[in-house]
C-alpha cells in the first residue's frame, strides 16, 4: 500500500472557523499546542467571511468549520480533503453530494457526548423509578415520607423491561451503562438491520411494542425528515400506566403538547434534557406539569466531553495528513446525510 508521505514537507493547511465553538471549549490547552505546532492552521478571527474563505480555500486541505458549502464554495477549494464539524451536527448546509463526488470526507466528533449524556439518562431513569427528586422536595418542604410510606410508587430498574427509540452511539452508551441492572431490552431503530441489534444483545422489536412493554424508555434518536412528533398522543397512550419516558436527543422527535398532557395526567412520568426551544421562557407552562424532570440541556455540557471534540479531530487529520481515511469521527453518508435534521446549537 502506498501512502501520500507530502506532509513530513508541507504541513497540511487547515482552515478554521469553529464558531460557534470557540478554540478554548473544544482543545485542551495540551491538545491546542499540537494542532497549531503539527498543521499550519489559518485561523478565521471575525474578518469579513466571504472574503477570508475566498481568499483561503484555494490552499485549504482541512476545512474546520460549520459554515455553509455549497458547490460555489466548494469549487473555490479544489485542495480539499476533508471538512470536519466541530459543531458536531451534520447540517442541511453542506453540497455532500459533491463532496462525495469529489471524495471529500464530511466528518464530526459526536459520539463525544454519547457517555456523558448516558449518565445523565440513567440518573434520571433510577430518579423516575425510585422517586429521589420528589422524596427530595418532600424533605426540604417537610413532607417527607419514611420507609415504606414513601415507596408506595417506587420500582426497581434491575431486570425491568426497558425500551428504546433509536440505537446509535448514544443509546449504545446508555446500554453499556444498563448492564448490570440486567433489564429486558427492547430497540426500535429503522436504521439498522436486526441481527445487528441481537449481537448486542437486543431484541429488535416495531415501536408499538416498544412503548407498549416497556416500563422505561430511552428515546435517543436523532431527528430527521422522517421521525418529527413520532412521539405523538397515539404513541404515548400505548406506554403502561406509570411508564417512564426518558428523553435525551432531540426535542422534536416528541410531541410536547401530548408529553404534557400524559404527564400531567399521571398516565407516564418524564425526564427530559431538551426542549422545542431553548431557553425555556420562563412563563412556559410545561414548569408546572406534575410528574417530568426537568433537565436543562446541560447532559453533554462537560469540559472533558467538549475537550474530546478537539482530541477525536486530531486523530483524524493525524490519519489524513497520512493519506488514511478518517476513523475517530463520524462520518456523513450520502444513503442518510440529508435526512438530519437537527438544530445548529447557538453556543458552546
Amino acid at each position: 500500500m502506498t501512502v501520500d508521505t507530502t506532509f513530513w514537507e508541507d504541513a497540511m493547511r487547515v482552515l478554521f472557523d469553529p464558531e460557534p465553538r470557540a478554540a478554548k471549549d473544544i482543545f485542551s490547552d495540551a491538545d491546542y499546542r499540537k494542532f497549531l505546532s503539527t498543521y499550519d492552521v489559518i485561523a478565521w478571527n471575525g474578518e469579513d467571511r466571504e472574503s477570508f474563505y475566498a481568499k483561503h480555500l484555494p490552499t485549504t486541505e482541512v476545512l474546520m468549520s460549520q459554515q455553509p458549502m455549497e458547490k460555489e464554495r466548494l469549487d473555490m477549494a479544489p485542495k480539499l480533503r476533508c471538512i470536519i464539524n466541530v459543531e458536531t451536527n451534520f447540517l442541511p448546509n453542506v453540497d455532500y453530494e459533491t463532496c462525495f463526488q469529489r471524495g471529500v470526507h464530511v466528518i464530526a466528533p459526536s459520539s463525544v457526548f454519547a457517555a456523558p449524556v448516558a449518565e445523565i439518562g440513567l440518573g434520571m431513569a433510577l430518579s423516575l423509578a425510585r422517586g429521589i427528586h420528589t422524596g427530595h422536595g418532600d424533605f426540604v418542604a417537610g413532607k417527607e415520607l419514611y420507609g415504606l410510606d414513601g415507596n408506595h410508587e417506587a420500582e426497581l430498574l434491575a431486570g425491568a423491561d426497558v425500551g428504546f427509540v433509536g440505537f446509535g452511539d448514544l443509546g449504545r452508551a446508555v446500554h453499556r451503562l444498563l448492564a448490570g441492572f440486567q433489564p429486558v431490552i427492547r430497540a426500535f431503530d429503522p436504521w439498522l438491520p436486526d441481527g445487528v441489534l441481537e449481537r448486542m444483545g437486543v431484541t429488535p422489536a416495531p415501536l408499538d411494542e416498544v412503548l407498549a412493554k416497556s416500563r422505561f424508555v430511552f428515546v435517543v434518536a436523532t431527528i430527521t425528515t422522517d421521525n418529527a412528533h413520532l412521539l405523538n398522543a397515539d404513541k404515548l397512550k400505548l406506554m403502561q400506566k406509570g411508564g417512564k419516558l426518558i428523553l435525551l436527543s432531540r426535542a422534536a422527535v416528541a410531541d410536547f403538547e401530548a408529553l404534557k398532557e400524559f404527564a400531567g395526567s399521571g398516565h407516564i412520568q418524564v425526564a427530559t434534557d431538551v426542549f422545542p426551544e431553548e431557553p425555556v421562557a420562563a412563563d412556559d407552562p410545561i414548569r408546572e406539569v406534575p410528574n417530568i424532570l426537568f433537565s436543562a440541556h446541560r447532559a453533554g455540557a462537560l469540559t472533558s466531553a467538549l475537550e474530546n471534540i478537539g482530541k477525536l479531530a486530531l486523530e483524524d487529520l493525524g490519519q489524513i495528513a497520512r493519506g488514511l481515511p478518517p476513523v475517530a469521527c463520524k462520518r456523513a453518508e450520502r444513503e442518510t446525510v440529508m435526512r438530519l435534521r437537527s438544530k445548529p446549537i447557538d453556543k458552546s
